[in-house]
């Protein structure tokens, strides 16, 4: 009898958790290019986010300041960025805000105050930034972000300021 109890129990609890996980997980939607995006078109990498597929062929837009922001992580990621401004224009960013915001690239996570606030965008840049430091092409950087190689990187080492130049 006991053992039927905590059946019951554990099934209710099942069940719970599948019903909070069909209310929390949004569904997939099919992601809209924005203008000028070069995004890979085929079935399979449908859920890659936008990104240009070359090198810019004009001026960038500017990052935001750090010193605009308190704490060191994100003043640390936007100095970063500033740094690889061309790597991040090729990269996409997986808390699709290609679709919420209308981004085009992760470089517009730092071109606007969106970055600061996003996990996501902050482990994508110290990754594009350690791997184009390492010699990795944008091409091989967004290949690991699509890999979801970014999501190994240890921030702990950028709680202290890096230098702006």
């Amino acid at each position: 009898m006991r053992n039927r109890g905590n059946c019951r129990f554990l099934g209710g609890a099942i069940l719970f958790g599948l019903a909070l996980a069909l209310v929390l997980v949004p569904p997939q939607a099919t992601p809209k290019t924005p203008q000028g995006a070069n995004s890979p078109q085929s079935p399979a990498d449908e859920s890659v986010p936008a990104y240009h597929g070359q090198a810019p062929q004009g001026e960038l837009p500017a990052t935001m300041d750090p010193a605009l922001f308190t704490e060191p992580i994100v003043q640390n990621a936007y100095t970063v960025a500033a740094k690889i401004k061309n790597t991040l224009y090729q990269q996409p960013c997986y808390c699709h805000c290609d679709r919420s915001h209308g981004h085009t690239s992760l470089l517009d996570c730092f071109a606007s105050k969106h970055g600061s606030g996003c996990g996501t965008c902050i482990y994508e840049d110290f990754y594009a930034f350690e791997q184009s430091r390492k010699g990795k092409s944008a091409e091989q950087i967004r290949a690991g972000i699509i890999k979801g190689e970014w999501k190994s990187i240890d921030a702990a080492k950028y709680q202290k300021l890096v230098p702006a130049k």
